[in-house]
């Protein structure tokens, strides 16, 4: 395999970053380029529904490298530059400036999109999506004392900014499809506790709700309209998941599905084009199923193996899907994957009620496939290889504390 010329890395966020700091640490000394349509140094995208949503972080915080870096590393990074086609065949990308730009490889890092909400009065001023920094800065400008937010979603990033509102003194009402929070994610034993959480610190929760319409007066929007009651509101901030930004894999031919497809070292069907982080439909030799994960971890993981396939490695990415969240005083981890329908019960360790424990999610066999701490620290590393090693374990000795994980 003859080494590169040139290596394209498409977007902004973290797995793109993480890509052209990949290059240069495995010691490729070729030609690196980067393109973000956002005009910001790219930067990690979970401080936008925690600390700096909150106020309680800078954004400089969130950036991945200076500008200084790009420089010293020889990295050409194209900023408020979009990329709009790619032309597999002769080895192109189309940049919205006009230019066509080469390739001998390309890293597709293009992350998703916040999935839009089809309901009247949508595209109303004060409706708002949360994806980049500027989406933050505008929800986070209508924060404050005497202020009406409507979150619609009682997701991760719904929730996540449900608490930051809080704890800026806005009045908040969360409407969620279903009957709690998280409810496909956790099941009803653990959703309970985040629906609880945050009824405790005043969030209004309307649970199997649906949304007909927002209200607006002059082109603003004022108010939710919900099973045939309108909820008064300054602001609405939709959270009802997103979508992979397939858009360029498309164009570029490439075999997309639910993602773009990998195999797995990352490459795509295209073998001079890989993927990575979010849009990243993963062959994961570990879990014997493809993945694709909407996670931190994984935009900060993946790129290294990806880079070492494209200069002619073959190693495969095996890490755990893995994520967090800080909530008012509730933070938590979450290491492994069990889909709704893949587990046959749920084990809990700790106390539920003073939100101290870990959560475990047992297949039929009473193997782990996953595992929530919430509260309790320092246990994911030793919870990690029952997962990764397939170990069935005993449910009353994992829901008994006493017992040390490397005792199961």
């Amino acid at each position: 395999m003859s080494t590169p010329r040139h290596v394209v890395v498409i977007g902004g966020g973290l797995a793109g970053a993480k890509t052209v700091e990949a290059l240069r640490e495995q010691g490729y000394d070729g030609q690196v380029s980067q393109i973000t349509a956002e005009r910001h140094l790219p930067y990690e995208r979970p401080p936008l529904s925690k600390s700096y949503l909150a106020g309680e972080s800078a954004f400089d915080d969130a950036v991945v490298h200076p500008a200084q870096w790009y420089q010293d590393n020889r990295v050409d990074l194209r900023t408020g530059v979009r990329a709009t086609a790619v032309d597999a065949a002769a080895h192109r990308v189309r940049l919205d400036d006009g230019e066509d730009l080469g390739y001998d490889k390309l890293v597709l890092a293009t992350g998703a999109v916040p999935r839009r909400l089809p309901v009247p009065g949508g595209d109303a001023d004060g409706v708002h999506y949360l994806r980049t920094r500027d989406d933050s800065d505008a929800i986070r400008s209508v924060f404050g004392e005497g202020r009406r937010l409507v979150v619609i979603g009682g997701g991760w990033i719904g929730l996540e900014v449900a608490a930051a509102a809080r704890g800026a003194g806005t009045e908040v009402t969360l409407v969620e499809a279903a009957e709690l929070p998280l409810l496909g994610v956790l099941g009803a034993e653990l959703a309970t506790v985040f629906a609880e959480l945050h009824r405790g610190h005043g969030v209004r929760l309307r649970l199997g709700a649906r949304v007909e319409e927002f209200a607006t007066d002059g082109g603003r929007v004022a108010g939710v309209r919900v099973d045939g009651e309108t909820i008064p509101a300054d602001a609405v901030v939709v959270g009802v998941g997103v979508a992979p930004d397939v858009t360029l894999a498309e164009s570029a031919g490439l075999a997309v599905d639910n993602g773009v497809l990998v195999d797995a070292c990352l490459r795509t069907s295209d073998p001079d084009i890989y993927a990575v982080g979010d849009i990243a439909n993963h062959d994961h030799p570990l879990l014997g199923r493809r993945v694709r994960v909407e996670h931190w971890a994984t935009a900060l993981n993946q790129p290294a193996v990806a880079v070492a396939a494209l200069l002619g490695g073959a190693a495969p990415y095996i890490e755990l899907p893995y994520f967090f969240s800080d909530q008012y005083d509730l933070g938590m981890e979450y290491i492994g994957f069990a889909p709704p329908g893949s587990y046959a019960r749920v084990v809990v360790r700790g106390d539920l009620d003073k939100r101290e424990f870990v959560a475990f999610w047992l297949d039929g066999e009473s193997r782990i496939l996953a595992a929530m701490n919430v509260n309790v620290w320092d246990v994911v590393d030793q919870i990690k290889p029952l997962i990764t090693g397939g170990v069935r374990v005993d449910a009353d000795r994992l829901a008994d504390p006493a017992v040390g994980y490397a005792d199961l």
